[in-house]
């Protein structure tokens, strides 16, 4: 078993899902503990309800990025954590931390990375006129939203669509996105090299793809 510390900063929805993944029977990984960076994070309540240690560590109460991130770490290194899992968790790590937890410190992100980074990710795909975005998990390095990609899931974008409707929409693919790239992990399947990963173990699916809008064959 792969023991998980979440990191969270807010409503904590993709905790939900780790939290629920785990539950399941054979999933190869259990969350040893949560953190939240303010009191107020309702991720703080689906931690109590499963049972699992969690704690408030406030960023405020520390003089500086590194030593707020020292107490992170120490906090896990103290509940065995292997992976951490940064679910909402809405502070920019630095290099010591990042290198620290090299290749064990995965995010997930609300579009197809490299494309569109940073905040306000719908309205900017929206505004673009994209034709698909989606989520993307990826090993964390110290430049916001870089590091090697583990799994990404697309999702269409609707010419109705408002921000709120297509966050909606890949929120729900980020709930099955993220607890499959912890299985991969937590199973050995996931190497990097040359800052790529490679997945050892995945159905070929060379040849598929996925249009929006749908090519005329495809259509009714």
């Amino acid at each position: 078993m792969l023991n998980l510390g979440v990191l969270i900063s807010g409503r904590g929805s993709n905790l939900r899902a780790l939290i629920d993944a785990c539950a399941q029977p054979g999933f190869p990984a259990k969350i040893s503990c949560v953190i939240a960076n303010n009191g107020s994070a309702k991720g703080l309540d689906y931690a109590k309800d499963a049972s699992i240690p969690a704690f408030v560590i406030p960023h405020k109460d520390f003089a500086s990025r590194q030593a707020f991130e020292e107490a992170l770490d120490a906090t896990m290194e103290k509940h065995d954590v292997q992976l951490v899992c940064l679910a909402g968790f809405m502070r920019l790590l630095t290099a010591w931390f990042t290198e620290r937890w090299r290749d064990r410190l995965v995010n997930i992100h609300p579009s197809l990375l490299p494309a569109f980074p940073g905040v306000d990710v719908h309205q900017k795909v929206l505004d673009y006129g994209a034709k698909v975005t989606g989520c993307t998990v990826h090993f964390v390095r110290a430049e916001m939203d870089h590091g090697p990609i583990i799994l990404q899931a697309v999702v269409p974008v609707l010419d109705n669509d408002t921000e709120e409707v297509l966050a909606a929409r890949v929120l729900e693919a980020e709930h099955k996105a993220y607890p499959s790239a912890v299985r991969l992990i937590a199973e050995g399947c996931v190497n990097v090299f040359n800052e790529r990963t490679f997945i050892a173990k995945t159905d070929d699916g060379a040849g598929i793809a996925l249009f929006s809008p749908p090519l005329f064959s495809d259509r009714p």
